[in-house]
């Protein structure tokens, strides 16, 4: 058996390789389709254990995949986890199996397990913008868990997969931080009346605020006009600049959904630098939103109050589900 020093080398050997951000290509396994998270009780418990004893008692020997997370921000209680999963070539793995476990820094405790399910972030052809298309290291797919931190601080994580013969693998993730992020708006709260640029401010030229291509139709109305009178979806993502490879995606996802929606709900699209330039920093709206990381999106209902929030990659079923509570 592989003890759990191994599987933390090739954890970072792996990482050291290159998958930081959401690499792609034909993943591993094929055209990703939309997979339930397994049952819990598929992976061992880590009641009572540290990751090294859940590790140890799992006989988990250590992967040649590496989990990589979509999202920066974490806070103290229930977290939306989302990840991609890869080898270390680069490409996406779209049919694992696979569970969170976490435990805070320097010992104690580990909890889980988190099983996640798989969200494709395939859309429908004549939504797939060419930013995404001709991007071979656009995000196809997101893992995505719900995983529950009870204290602030640092907290070590592990990925276990589980094998097709009964075993399992496991390989870490880099460690997060619980806490801290107090300036971004949050599920509850009011967030910030900020002006969003509109097609009518650059007389037509939407290139000047809008990186994808071809440039969607969501800058149709100022976010400060329609704040608090009727449902918006607010999506901060720069689709030709994006560093963590999903921004594309994700915006042909809101376009889609956007046009399947019908009336009632304001999409708006926010471009993430100044010039759209990464060189001249970010804009002005998202730093008031107190954000350095791209994408985020905010849904927020008729009266002004966010009602749910993402960060990171997300399908189209997640974004209309949101769209739900605000809008029936």
């Amino acid at each position: 058996m592989a003890g759990p020093s191994l599987v933390v080398a090739t954890a970072v050997a792996a990482v050291s390789l290159g998958a930081a951000g959401c690499g792609g290509g034909d993943g591993a396994g094929g055209e990703p389709r939309d997979s339930p998270a397994p049952a819990a009780s598929d992976f061992p418990s880590a009641t009572g254990k540290t990751l090294t004893q859940v590790l140890r008692a799992s006989r988990a020997q250590p992967s040649n995949l590496v989990a990589s997370p979509t999202a920066a921000v974490y806070e103290q209680g229930e977290n939306r986890f989302g990840f991609g999963i890869f080898t270390v070539s680069r490409q996406q793995v779209v049919d694992a199996q696979v569970a969170i476990y976490a435990a805070p820094s320097g010992g104690g405790q580990a909890i889980g397990p988190f099983p996640a399910r798989l969200e494709s972030l395939a859309v429908k052809p004549q939504f797939e913008s060419q930013t995404t298309d001709l991007d071979p290291d656009s995000a196809q797919a997101v893992y995505v868990s719900t995983v529950k931190l009870d204290r602030e601080g640092n907290w070590d994580l592990v990925a276990m997969f589980r094998t097709g013969g009964g075993g399992y693998t496991a390989t870490f993730i880099p460690t997060i931080k619980a806490g801290g992020s107090k300036d971004i708006p949050t599920v509850g709260e009011r967030p910030p009346r900020i002006h969003t640029p509109t097609v009518s401010d650059v007389g037509g030229d939407l290139g000047q605020i809008d990186t994808r291509s071809p440039h969607d139709d969501m800058h149709k109305v100022d976010f400060a006009d329609v704040l608090g009178k009727e449902p918006v979806v607010l999506l901060f993502a720069t689709p030709g600049l994006c560093e963590s490879r999903v921004c594309g995606p994700v915006v042909d996802v809101a376009e889609q959904v956007e046009h399947e929606a019908g009336d009632g709900v304001n999409f708006i699209h926010m471009e993430v630098f100044k010039n759209n330039n990464a060189s001249d920093g970010y804009r002005p709206q998202l730093t008031e939103f107190g954000l350095r990381t791209e994408p985020w999106l905010f849904v927020i209902d008729a009266k002004g109050i966010i009602r749910s929030r993402i960060q990171g990659a997300f399908d189209a079923s997640e974004l209309e589900d949101a769209i739900r509570q605000v809008a029936g």
